[in-house]
């Protein structure tokens, strides 16, 4: 077997080199042949003298199966080619004989420039494919098969070939760039259309189907009785009723329809109405549910050993073997234990993978905690992967060295301290020490030089679940303590400082940095937190640092027992006092309340001080404080909401201190009586 299209070193090149101008696009082959014969009825635009787009009056290139299938008044040119090739049972040298004749007519009558970029293009295609048809034949070859699209069958008849010194014309001095090339397995999804394969086909599975159950049966007692005896095992999969006498049934249908409609024997759209109508009781959904096992197909196909590769490659595959974990097409959610050691290996192949960009597994959530020693993920194996593993093998012949070398390649040039945390976790997750020693070397001295408090509090988290479950997997993190303390001080000493002069959207940013540093500091026991409680309580005690802020800071001393209840109170009613703005007030209480209703519902002091404070906020401003409330409060569950509103239900049911008014309830009466009558109740006048 020999590839005889133009070299992939010349294609590439002249694609680099922008030649030809117009790219040819890539299009359908109706019936499964092969790629660029079907084209489009309009070309690209193209640019005139005076810079205006116009369209060319014929196509880029005369659609020749749409032609034949037209002229044989068919409008579906990809029904057209199953009729006239895929069903039929004479000699398929005569099919492909007449196939030819008919291609060439329509060449001979294409009237394009010798210079049209498409021309252009198949004149070097086929002149490759000729040269290397002469060496097959000088060779002694006698029964020579050529895999082609239909549209160059005519220019590979050797009768008709031109002369030697015309195709060596074509193809002399023609660029050339370096190309690696390997092999990489085939999937039934990736020859399907919807992949965006352009010369692929609708169903790739049912012409696997068709072309292994043919052999030379009638397709009426054959192909299509074998095709929905599998729609019936699909279904039933599905947990869907599915009967022998249903598939007869179905199979008679499908033969019915096909003799009405005019077609040789059942193709696939008899084949859906049938099993859509019998088995499926009409509803095209059951149908669906089976339409990618059975019309696209999950094969997975495989490549020897004895294929050329990347050591990388190699590797995996070994690294597979071993684990006795063969990739599949199929997309499946997994889950793995990582106290069982082939479980952990699972998981730390995968997170290298992720590392290089080879995303095998994406992780998933199934809907339930895991825990720490669990991990769910989403399988699917894509032939695009195989083309990440050779790019990622730059990095290493392994992939623990590949990921490892990613690991300090990506540190080196991400100048993000968050960015740089992550990766510490990464290289924890997938096991790799010397990817972690990469990182701790970049991350000391981006630390060193980092000025700014916010992206110092954000890398606090990552380091503190490094040093914290570092030690559980048995990984030295040393180094990675060393950089958590001192980034932990310098934190610390600059915080009251940068918390000053923030608007909304800094302090927004600021405050989910020292919830997130707080998140990570309780991760670590040994960790001396004085510096830290310093900290936060000059943030509380400012008048001037948003209120957002200074909240947060006085809920976090409260959590750690720093500052008693009635302090808090004392605080909360000076910030909601009148003097201070409403927004400003709202603020504050929306850092010291959100996240845990726990404070409003079992302290009433706090709670009634919030309450006096919304119900004496003047009418002008309340709009403007409204949003605020809503998210602090709509952040509670709403068991949490219900007992907050019970509690303020129980303040005492008075009038608040600074409205004069009284309820007038004569006037309350029309909306009392509508809202009975809504209810259902008797209304008494």
């Amino acid at each position: 077997m020999r590839a005889i299209d133009l070299p992939a070193a010349h294609t590439f090149a002249l694609q680099l080199a922008a030649e030809p101008a117009v790219q040819m696009p890539t299009v359908q082959m109706p019936g499964g042949a092969l790629p660029e014969e079907q084209l489009p009825d309009s070309a690209p635009s193209v640019e005139g003298d005076d810079g205006t787009s116009a369209a060319p009056s014929r196509p880029y290139r005369p659609d020749a199966i749409g032609i034949l299938a037209r002229a044989a008044g068919y409008s579906d040119a990809e029904r057209w080619w199953e009729d006239a090739v895929e069903h039929r049972h004479s000699d398929p040298v005569e099919r492909f004989a007449a196939l030819t004749d008919a291609i060439a007519e329509i060449r001979a009558a294409d009237d394009r420039p010798a210079h049209h970029p498409d021309v252009v293009e198949n004149n070097r295609r086929e002149a490759s494919m000729r040269r290397l048809l002469r060496a097959a034949l000088r060779e002694g070859h006698a029964r020579i098969a050529v895999v082609c699209g239909a549209f160059h069958a005519p220019a590979l008849v050797p009768a008709d070939f031109p002369p030697v010194s015309a195709d060596n014309k074509v193809l002399a001095g023609l660029p050339k760039t370096k190309v690696a090339v390997t092999w990489v397995p085939w999937t039934s999804g990736r020859l399907s259309l919807a992949s965006g394969y352009g010369a692929g086909v609708t169903a790739p599975g049912w012409y696997q189907h068709l072309f292994t159950h043919w052999m030379g049966q009638d397709p009426g007692t054959q192909v299509s009785t074998t095709w929905l005896v599998r729609v019936a095992r699909a279904l039933r999969l599905e947990n869907l009723d599915a009967s022998t006498a249903s598939v007869v049934d179905a199979s008679r249908m499908a033969n019915a329809l096909a003799a009405v409609r005019g077609r040789p024997s059942p193709g696939l759209a008899e084949l859906d109405d049938a099993a859509q109508a019998v088995l499926c009781d009409g509803s095209a959904l059951p149908l669906a549910l089976v339409h990618r096992e059975l019309n696209v197909g999950l094969e997975l196909g495989s490549v020897p050993d004895s294929a050329p590769t990347v050591p990388l490659a190699a590797d995996l595959a070994a690294t597979q073997r071993r684990l006795r974990w063969k990739p599949s097409a199929l997309e499946e959610v997994l889950t793995l234990d990582l106290r069982k050691p082939a479980q952990l290996a699972r998981s730390v192949l995968l997170h290298r993978l992720a590392l290089l960009g080879v995303d095998w597994g994406i992780p998933t959530e199934t809907g339930r905690t895991l825990g720490t020693f669990k991990e769910a993920w989403t399988l699917q194996w894509k032939p695009e992967l195989a083309i990440a593993v050779v790019e990622a093998s730059r990095y290493g012949t392994t992939v623990a060295a590949a990921a490892a070398a990613c690991v300090s390649e990506t540190a080196r040039e991400d100048g993000s301290l968050a960015s740089l945390g992550e990766l510490l976790e990464y290289c924890l997750l997938a096991d790799l020490p010397e990817g972690l020693d990469a990182v701790v070397a970049v991350l000391a001295e981006r630390t060193a030089l980092q000025q700014d408090v916010a992206p110092l509090l954000q890398t606090i988290a990552p380091l503190a679940r490094t040093c914290r479950y570092g030690n559980v997997r048995g990984v030295d993190v040393t180094g990675v303590r060393k950089i958590l303390d001192t980034t932990v001080v310098r934190a610390c000493v600059g915080l009251p400082t940068a918390c000053a002069g923030l608007d909304d959207e800094a302090a927004a940013q600021m405050r989910r940095a020292v919830d997130s540093a707080q998140q990570g500091l309780s991760l670590v026991p040994d960790l001396p937190l004085d510096d830290w409680h310093r900290a936060l309580a000059a943030v509380a005690g400012s008048d001037v640092i948003h209120g957002s802020v200074a909240g947060r800071a006085t809920r976090l001393l409260l959590d750690a027992g720093l500052v008693e209840t009635g302090e808090v109170a004392a605080r909360l009613s000076r910030r909601l006092s009148i003097a201070a703005p409403a927004r400003e007030a709202a603020a504050w209480l929306d850092g010291l309340v959100s996240g845990d209703a726990t404070l409003l519902i079992y302290d009433p002091r706090l709670l009634q001080l919030v309450d006096g404070w919304v119900a004496g906020v003047d009418e002008d401003i309340f709009a403007d404080v409204l949003p605020l409330l809503r998210r602090t409060f709509s952040a509670f569950s709403q068991p949490e909401r219900r007992e907050i509103g019970e509690q303020v239900s129980r303040l005492g049911g008075t009038v608040h201190a600074g409205s004069d008014e009284t309820l007038d309830f004569a006037a309350a009466g029309p909306a009392v009586r509508t809202m009975a009558r809504y209810l259902g109740w008797d209304v008494v006048a």
